[in-house]
């Protein structure tokens, strides 16, 4: 497997929830400027239809991530204009939450009770999707989660738009340089960052926590990616059965790569 499970900081059990949710929020607004909400939202919107399917359950959500976005971008479709997303977590968001209880939209909410990505069977109704978190889980882990959804009979979309192309060693070798590079971003994306807050400014641009802690863990996260071969091997033995497994990279409108995505639906 090619996958290295490289240290990040945001899976420390005492790293501060605060400092985890507005490395969040720059994923989020980074996300947008290079696309993502499009293409996440045609893989999103063929799943539904295809399993003739009105819910998205989304786990590991965090701070809430893109899919707000992405199910606006989906009910823009008129036959799934009343599609729910429900997010999840092991751990909910307080803070998002109460955001989300109060935002005005029926639609859209963020479960306070706990959800285990490696039983789903348990989990609300609807397409499971795991959108940019699927590489904190190790091998053992992420193996458990696709055989949960198989035995369930549970519809999963794994999305990472990001991919493992660079060799490990050539990667620790470019550290000194892609560092800064991610650092210095932070102090552009934070002005676009939405709700925000004294505190991301000050640890932004006075203490410059976030912008380190953003740098190291974005790039810890890229040799962390499940390639489509790892996936391969996630996968061994997890096919037949009525359920069936499709990968490869995402693509946008124009036909663009961003990232790669695993689906899974019963057949």
């Amino acid at each position: 497997m090619k996958r290295v499970h490289v240290l990040e900081l945001e899976d420390l059990s005492w790293f501060p929830s605060w400092l985890r949710t507005a490395m969040t929020n720059l994923i989020v607004v980074f996300s947008r400027l290079i696309g993502v909400t499009p293409v996440l939202a045609a893989l999103v919107g063929r799943a539904l239809r295809e399993g003739d399917l009105r819910a998205v359950v989304d786990l590991g959500s965090g701070a809430g991530g893109v899919m707000p976005d992405v199910l606006a971008a989906v009910r823009e479709d008129e036959a799934l204009a009343d599609t729910r997303l429900t997010m999840t977590d092991l751990y909910p968001n307080l803070d998002a939450i109460d955001r989300f209880a109060h935002d005005g939209d029926a639609r859209t909410e963020y479960r306070a009770q706990p959800v285990d990505a490696t039983d789903l069977a348990s989990a609300p109704a609807g397409l499971k999707t795991m959108v940019n978190c699927f590489h904190h889980m190790r091998p053992a882990q992420a193996r458990a989660i696709l055989a949960s959804a198989k035995d369930s009979g549970q519809p999963i979309l794994v999305y990472e738009m990001g991919e493992n192309v660079v060799p490990f060693a050539l990667w620790c070798l470019l550290l000194p340089i892609s560092l800064p590079i991610v650092g210095l971003m932070v102090f552009v994306l934070t002005p676009m960052v939405r709700p925000l807050t004294f505190r991301q400014l000050f640890f932004t641009y006075v203490i410059p926590v976030i912008p380190v802690c953003y740098a190291w863990d974005g790039q810890a996260s890229m040799p962390r990616l499940y390639t489509l071969d790892d996936m391969d091997e996630l996968l061994e033995g997890l096919d037949g059965d009525g359920y069936l497994w499709e990968k490869g990279p995402a693509k946008s409108a124009s036909g663009k790569k961003l990232g790669t995505y695993l689906l899974g639906r019963p057949a």
